[in-house]
C-alpha cells in the first residue's frame, strides 16, 4: 500500500488530467459533424442487442414489448488522445447529447415516444473507439398469425437503421444477439433471435439504406390454454353425446342441449377477446369449437325429432314404408337393436300361443244359453246348443239361412220337449244380443287400443334407433374432428410433449 499522502497527489493528478483532456477534447469538438477523417469514407457503426425478456405479446392490437440493450460500437477519430500523456486516464464518459452519436431507430416502433431508448453515456477509450449501451423498454408492431393458436410460433422484427444516413455514410453492421441473460416468460418460450443485414434501394435515391433485423422467434406454451379452454370445450362436447343417451320421457334432452351450446359460446366470446379482429385466417381453436357447436346445434335439431318421433299421435297415421325399412330394418340391424316384446312374440308364434294370434279374436264364440257358460262343445243335459257368431245375430225363433250367424237347433227328442226348452230361450234373446253387441264394442276397443299402442311402439323404436345412429355418427365425427383440426398445427406434437410433461 502506498502512503496516504502519495496516493492524494496521485488521485489529484489523475483528476487534473481528466479535466484537461476533456476541455481539449471538445474545445474544437462539434456533435454535428461525422467523425471520420476523410468526408467521402463511410463510419462502420456495429449494431448488437441484449435480449433481456420477452414481455408481453399482444396479440389483439398486434404488438410485441420487449426490454432489451442495444449494443452500438464505432470509432470517432476526434476522441483520441496519448495515455502516456494523460495517465491514469484510460476511459472517458460523454453525455449522448455532446458527442456524435449514430441516430439508430427501431423503425417499426408502436412507442408514443417512437425512440423508447434511455440515453445513457457514450464510453471512449484512448483510440476514440465508442461504446453506446442504451436501455429501453421497446414496443414494436409484429403481424400476429393467430392461424394455429394456441399451438402457433410468432416471429416478431425488429428493424433498426439509420433515420437520415444512408449507406455511403454509415455503414451499419450486424453484431450477434446476447441472449445469456433471458428471463423466460410464462407464456411464450424463446426459440431464437437470429439477425440479418438488408440493404434497400428505394426510387428516389441511388444510395443504399442498411438496416439490421432482429427476428425474435418465440413459440407459445399451451398449458395454458389446453387446460382453461381446451380440455373443458371437450368435456362439454361430450356432455353434447349424453343428449342422445338421456330417455325422451325425462323431458330434459331440449334443456341438456342449449345448455350445452350456450356454454360454448361463452368460451367462443372468451376466445374473441384475445385474439385480433382479423379476416386473414381463423384461429385453430375458433375453428374448433365453430365445429364443436355445430354438432350440439344439429345434435338439438336431431333432439327435436327424436321426441317428435316419440311423441307421435298414433291417430296421425302408421309409419311410411320406407321409414320403418329404413330404421326399424336397416338401421336396428347395424345397430344390433331389437324391438322390445320381439322375443315373446317370436316363441308365441312359435308355440301357438292363442293370445298372440290375431286369428283368434276373430274366431267364433260358442255360448250355451242354458248353462250360462262359454264352450266348445255340449251342454251338460246335451239337448240344445245355440251357437252366437261374433259378427251377425239373428233371430233364432225363425229358421236360421244357410249363412245365418245364429242357428236354433233341435237334437233328437219329442216335439214337446223342444217346445218347452225353446220358449225360454226365445224369450231372454234381446238381453243376450245386447250383451253380444256390448262384449263385441269392448272387444273392438281392446283391438284398436292395442293397434294404437303397437302404432306407438314403432315410433318409440324409430327414435330410439335414430338416438343410438346419432350417438354412434357423433361421436365418431366429434373425435375426427378433434383430431384432425388440432393436430393440423405444424408443432402440435412439440407443443403437448414439453408443456404436459
Amino acid at each position: 500500500m502506498c502512503p496516504p499522502l502519495f496516493c492524494t497527489v496521485v488521485g489529484s493528478l489523475q483528476g487534473e488530467y481528466q479535466r484537461k483532456l476533456y476541455k481539449e477534447l471538445m474545445e474544437n469538438y462539434t456533435r454535428l459533424e461525422r467523425p471520420v477523417l476523410n468526408d467521402s469514407a463511410p463510419i462502420l457503426v456495429e449494431l448488437g442487442m441484449t435480449l433481456l425478456q420477452i414481455i408481453d405479446v399482444d396479440e389483439k392490437n398486434q404488438v410485441l414489448i420487449t426490454n432489451a440493450w442495444l449494443q452500438l460500437y464505432w470509432t470517432d477519430v476526434y476522441l483520441t488522445w496519448n495515455p502516456d500523456h494523460y495517465p491514469g486516464v484510460q476511459n472517458l464518459r460523454f453525455p449522448s447529447n455532446q458527442v456524435w452519436v449514430p441516430d439508430i431507430l427501431l423503425y417499426n416502433s408502436a412507442d408514443e415516444r417512437f425512440d423508447a431508448t434511455f440515453h445513457t453515456n457514450v464510453l471512449v477509450n484512448a483510440s476514440g473507439y465508442c461504446q453506446y449501451i442504451p436501455p429501453g423498454i421497446l414496443k414494436s408492431t409484429c403481424y400476429i398469425d393467430v392461424r394455429w393458436f394456441p399451438f402457433d410460433v410468432q416471429k416478431c422484427d425488429l428493424k433498426f437503421g439509420s433515420w437520415t444516413y444512408n449507406g455511403w455514410l454509415l455503414d451499419l453492421q450486424m453484431l450477434a444477439v446476447d441472449i445469456s441473460t433471458y428471463i423466460s416468460n410464462g407464456e411464450w418460450d424463446l426459440v431464437g433471435v437470429p439477425g440479418k443485414r438488408n440493404e434497400l434501394y428505394y426510387d428516389c435515391c441511388k444510395e443504399p439504406y442498411p438496416d439490421v433485423t432482429f427476428t425474435v422467434t418465440m413459440r407459445r406454451r399451451t398449458l395454458y390454454y389446453g387446460l382453461n379452454l381446451l380440455i373443458p370445450c371437450v368435456l362439454i362436447s361430450g356432455l353434447a353425446l349424453l343428449v342422445f343417451l338421456l330417455p325422451a320421457d325425462s323431458g330434459e334432452k331440449i334443456s341438456l342441449g342449449i345448455t350445452v351450446l350456450l356454454s360454448l359460446t361463452v368460451f367462443m366470446l372468451l376466445v374473441a377477446e384475445i385474439m385480433p379482429a382479423t379476416s386473414d385466417s381463423v384461429p385453430l381453436i375458433a375453428q374448433y369449437f365453430a365445429s364443436t357447436m355445430m354438432i350440439v346445434g344439429f345434435s338439438v335439431v336431431v333432439t327435436v325429432l327424436v321426441l317428435q318421433f316419440h311423441h307421435h299421435d298414433p291417430q296421425g297415421g302408421k309409419m311410411p314404408k320406407w321409414v320403418r325399412v329404413v330404421l326399424l330394418n336397416w338401421c336396428a340391424w347395424f345397430l344390433r337393436m331389437k324391438q322390445p316384446g320381439e322375443d315373446r312374440r317370436l316363441l308365441g308364434y312359435k308355440f301357438g300361443h292363442p293370445a298372440l294370434r290375431h286369428a283368434s279374436s276373430s274366431s267364433s264364440i260358442e255360448m250355451n244359453p242354458v248353462s250360462g257358460q262359454m264352450a266348445g262343445g255340449s251342454s251338460s243335459n246335451g239337448n240344445m246348443n245355440i251357437y252366437y257368431s261374433y259378427h251377425t245375430v239373428e233371430n233364432p225363433c225363425f229358421p236360421p239361412s244357410s249363412d245365418s250367424g245364429v242357428m236354433c237347433g233341435r237334437t233328437p227328442g219329442s216335439p214337446a220337449e223342444d217346445g218347452e226348452r225353446s220358449g225360454p230361450l226365445c224369450e231372454h234373446l234381446p238381453e243376450i244380443t245386447k250383451i253380444l253387441e256390448e262384449v263385441r264394442y269392448i272387444a273392438q276397443r281392446f283391438r284398436d287400443q292395442d293397434e294404437a299402442e303397437a302404432v306407438c311402439s314403432e315410433w318409440k323404436f324409430a327414435a330410439a334407433v335414430v338416438d343410438r345412429l346419432c350417438l354412434v355418427a357423433f361421436s365418431l365425427f366429434s373425435i375426427i374432428c378433434t383430431f384432425s383440426i388440432l393436430m393440423s398445427a405444424p408443432n402440435f406434437i412439440d407443443a403437448v410433449s414439453k408443456d404436459f410433461t
